[in-house]
């Protein structure tokens, strides 16, 4: 009988993609133009600008923002935004009182569309499973430190419901045009590690 490796003794997780990569497309199973095109697509053109666009959508367009809310799968197709990985998306909104965090305990589902590819930290199995049991010891480990009377809610992302977090507008914005809020939206407040900060 052959013992298992250790999980310590396997090759680093970027290895073993590539390795995995290059038997598939050895095999004739994936085609690595196609992969390369697919990957650059979710990293340089999508990033996290198209769901940027959708919250500076909602911050200043009250019935935009009533029917993200309702629907967010429909109303983040109105810009077009859709695909694997960005059915069944949920909108929970940020405010003062209320603070939203996004995991999948499972493995790592996330709305491709909006926010192109997930960050390593967001697969990392550490976030997965301390998050949801200590979640401001979590967020204050990656800067985020929120007042005691601000509820904290971790939604569990999964086939079903791919969540979205609506940050809080921040103040100081009220003159600001959409492409110039959507600049200040990063991929962390749209996951609830995170909040828009003010422009200085």
């Amino acid at each position: 009988m052959t013992a298992k490796p250790h999980p310590d003794d396997r090759a680093p997780a970027p290895i073993r993609a590539e390795a995995l990569e290059a038997l598939l497309t050895e095999k004739g199973l994936v085609n690595a133009d196609g992969l390369n095109g697919l990957i650059n697509r979710f990293v340089n053109d999508v990033g996290p600008m198209n769901g940027a666009t959708v919250v500076a959508r909602a911050w200043t367009d009250p019935e935009y923002r009533e029917r993200l809310l309702e629907d967010g799968t429909a109303a983040v197709g109105e810009f077009g935004f859709a695909g694997p990985q960005g059915e069944h998306i949920v909108v929970v909104p940020n405010d003062a009182k209320n603070h939203n965090v996004v995991v999948c305990t499972l493995c790592s589902c996330y709305p491709w569309p909006l926010l192109g590819l997930p960050p390593d930290w967001y697969k990392d199995p550490a976030y997965r499973a301390r998050v949801v049991r200590e979640p401001r010891v979590v967020l204050s480990e990656m800067g985020l430190n929120l007042a005691e009377d601000v509820e904290v809610t971790v939604w569990d992302s999964s086939a079903e419901n791919r969540y979205f977090i609506l940050p809080e507008r921040p103040s100081g914005t009220e003159d600001m045009s959409e492409e110039e809020l959507a600049e200040l939206v990063t991929r962390e407040a749209m996951v609830g590690v995170a909040v828009v900060g003010s422009p200085t």
